[in-house]
């Protein structure tokens, strides 16, 4: 018989084992997935993990899917280390891309550098908004975050669908749901000619330096890991529980706003209908795997991009259905749940009384 026997502690191995166990998993059913639905498993799993990384474009590609998804869980790790359950990213990031491209319509005949970077602000700023909803109510009435901020994310895309619908549709678009293209001056620039990576690279890896230096060597890092590790030991220290909830709640927002920005004037050029495949959820997927550690979340972003890169893959190669990347993420999702539990209980093999008899 197998049984988990609660450990005395948290094996410290398993918090780094757990995210290859679970990407292990993932790829063996993988294989038996493609092995039902009548595929040569190899192949698919070829064209799904290393096929995109092929050709001069496949690495800047890669790195442009992963700039959104490591920006938004490097903000929603902050609030899961203080047990602030911020899940409306996609939202806030929606607002962000709302409020830079309303500034880069209405300086749509003006060429100046200041624009750019005031869509940079408006971006950040918008989805900063969006999330001081859910903080205002928690701190206020002590209403769940974790609802108020996944309710805002209707709400969210329903202001972008009217506002494309209506009163900013491109007069000359043939009345196409879309905004004009942004003017040269709203756009972020390239990094390499010739590929769609942009600015909004480096701005990830800064953001990851960032968390690294603010959650391992600030005294708000601090605070935010004791407010979530032990909020009564927080308290006792004076650590300001409403202060926490809404430090963490305006970074993560002001991240997915700036990665909205950088969506629509680095890959789009324009607001359009949709303008996530779901960066904001897949995120919260990237910020556990990633073991809520920037460091662990630029691999984890990458290894994420590499399922939005594969599913495309997969559907023009073998004629699968693009949604095969949301179901290797929702099947990492799982296991990585599934082995997380072998932090706090170890599996044991334990007797039962009919074997104990039999051996007698």
């Amino acid at each position: 018989m197998i049984r988990l026997v609660p450990r005395q502690e948290v094996a410290p191995a398993m918090v780094y084992l757990s995210p290859v166990i679970a990407l292990a998993a993932t790829v063996l059913f993988g294989l038996i997935l493609f092995a039902i639905l009548g595929f040569p498993p190899l192949d698919p799993l070829f064209n799904f993990f290393v096929k995109p990384l092929l050709g001069p474009s496949g690495i800047t590609n890669l790195l442009l899917k992963a700039t959104p998804l490591i920006l938004i869980a490097i903000g929603l790790s902050m609030g899961f280390r203080a047990n602030v359950w911020n899940i409306g990213a996609e939202g806030q990031y929606t607002i962000g891309a709302v409020f830079a491209g309303g500034l880069a319509l209405a300086f749509y005949d003006i060429d100046t550098p200041l624009l750019l970077p005031g869509m940079i602000v408006f971006g950040i700023l918008g989805g900063m908004a969006w999330a001081a909803i859910p903080a205002f109510l928690r701190t206020r009435f002590n209403t769940s975050e974790l609802l108020t901020s996944l309710m805002l994310v209707y709400v969210a895309t329903q202001v972008l669908l009217y506002l494309v619908h209506g009163p900013w549709k491109d007069p000359d678009g043939f009345a196409f749901p879309e905004t004009r293209l942004f003017h040269d001056a709203a756009t972020l620039p390239r990094l390499w000619s010739g590929t769609r990576l942009n600015l909004g690279w480096p701005l990830a890896l800064i953001a990851v330096f960032a968390a690294w230096i603010v959650m391992g060597r600030s005294l708000i890092g601090f605070q935010i890991r004791v407010s979530g590790a032990a909020p009564t030991a927080a308290r006792f220290a004076g650590f300001s529980e409403r202060r926490v909830i809404w430090l963490t709640l305006m970074i993560g927002g002001g991240l997915a706003g700036l990665s909205g920005m950088i969506e629509v004037s680095g890959t789009i050029g324009q607001l359009v209908p949709i303008i996530s495949p779901g960066y904001g959820f897949t995120a919260i997927i990237v910020a556990f795997l990633g073991r809520l550690n920037p460091i662990g979340i630029l691999f984890a972003g990458l290894l994420m991009a590499l399922s939005f890169l594969g599913g495309e893959m997969v559907q023009i190669e073998n004629g699968l259905p693009r949604s095969v990347g949301g179901l290797f993420q929702g099947m990492l999702l799982f296991f990585l749940l599934a082995s997380d539990v072998l932090m706090n209980y170890r599996i044991v093999r334990v007797r039962t009384k009919h074997a104990q008899v039999a051996t007698s």
